[in-house]
């Protein structure tokens, strides 16, 4: 049941650790190889590594590597060596300079000279690593009579690899620099991927795959107090019939979008889409409350990220329900969903049909639980009938308190 979801999570989450493990192997964590496993830790952090040019046909004809050192017969040998592989090189004969160029260019990799008068290999290393863009470039050192210290010292600067000039070929420095181009290149596409997937899961799926990830278990289902709201676009059909599928998908989007943007912002999270609704979950000891202010946020400013001509799709009706429910991990080993399931989302979804355009109606609990808060106004109680419930159902609309002046 858990081997889907334990793949996932070992995608999203413990491949930043194989990123970092990289990085430590380059010497910027020290600890990575004997406890890689206190790496993974989740965070959504776009990260530029390299260029995002791709290698066709075994080539790396165009990338862009800064050779530094300042002894000009040297860095031509470096150049001449890799030249035949269609490199475009860029020579720089002191640290200042080398720095100028590398803000001034976007480069794939940097061959450092350790040993310069004045900021020397390590130096300008530090430099590099501070510059974003660079924080996962390859940098190669290269060392005429590197000591031990040495080697410690570049790779805790947070180069990628160091080379000892008596021992390195032209041969042998090409390989290693399309090496570390090529396995830059690997994990930046895994991490773009990584990102593209995090943005389809929901928050809290993403902490239970955290969890997952660091015991290899999956947590079981548990009953917790939630507040659930759902949206739900009115005038979608009518809007459908007059409208081409593309531009509507579009406006949809839009507005889901702004929807996701508050449910975000006053700490909920979606659970799941239904074409043109939302399901969000709200959690924590201010729950009722958070969801009542993100409904009226979301009636208050829709209407501003929808075109004037195309007005009727702004008008959501909104529900509020809270109770307790059943929340963990719902499908087969090929497919799991995180979600809440109960009756408590059930009465939520059927008092959608309630909710008239631009309105929220919430439950006799959430009027309850958010009562006292001088910002919301609880009014109209009506008895509703509701579908598959026995008895009528308490609801109320919620509106925004006005003030008296």
């Amino acid at each position: 049941m858990a081997a889907r979801f334990l793949r996932i999570a070992n995608f999203i989450l413990i491949f930043p650790a194989l990123v970092a493990s990289r990085l430590i192997v380059a010497g910027i964590e020290v600890d990575a190889i004997a406890n890689p496993g206190g790496l993974a830790k989740f965070q959504v952090t776009p990260v530029r590594v390299g260029s995002k040019r791709q290698i066709t046909g075994g080539t790396l004809k165009n990338r862009c590597i800064l050779v530094v050192d300042e002894d000009a017969y040297a860095r031509k040998l470096a150049v001449e060596a890799l030249s035949s592989e269609g490199y475009q090189i860029i020579e720089a004969g002191s640290a200042g300079y080398a720095m100028e160029q590398a803000r001034s260019h976007s480069v794939d990799a940097f061959l450092l000279h350790l040993d310069m008068a004045g900021r020397n290999g390590i130096d300008i290393c530090r430099e590099i690593r501070k510059i974003e863009p660079y924080k996962f470039t390859p940098v190669i050192l290269f060392t005429r009579n590197g000591s031990h210290g040495q080697t410690v010292a570049a790779f805790e600067s947070g180069c990628t690899d160091v080379v000892d000039n008596g021992s390195m070929n032209p041969g042998s420095l090409r390989t290693r620099l399309k090496d570390q181009i090529q396995r830059t290149e690997y994990f930046e596409q895994l991490e773009r991927s990584r990102l593209t997937m995090i943005s389809y899961l929901s928050r809290r799926t993403l902490e239970v795959a955290t969890a997952t990830s660091r015991t290899g278990v999956l947590p079981p289902p548990e009953e917790r107090d939630l507040a659930i709201l759902f949206t739900d676009l009115r005038g979608f059909t009518a809007m459908s019939e007059e409208m081409e599928p593309v531009l509507l998908f579009e406006l949809v989007s839009r507005m889901l979008g702004h929807q996701v943007k508050l449910i975000h912002e006053f700490g909920g999270y979606v659970d799941k889409f239904g074409g043109d609704g939302v399901m969000a979950i709200f959690d924590g000891p201010e729950m009722v409350l958070q969801s009542c202010l993100c409904a009226l946020r979301i009636v208050e400013s829709s209407h501003r990220v929808i075109p004037e001509e195309s007005q009727r799709l702004w008008q959501s009706g909104i529900v509020i329900h809270t109770r307790r429910v059943v929340i963990g991990n719902i499908g087969t080993p090929d497919h799991l969903d995180y979600s809440a399931i109960g009756t408590t989302v059930n009465l939520a979804a059927r008092l959608c049909g309630q909710a008239k355009a631009t309105s929220i109606v919430v439950s006799r609990a959430v009027r309850d639980a958010a009562i006292n808060d001088p910002r919301v106004e609880f009014h109209s109680e009506r008895q509703a009938d509701i579908r598959g419930i026995r008895e009528p159902v308490t609801v109320y609309t919620l509106s925004e308190k006005v003030l008296k002046s």
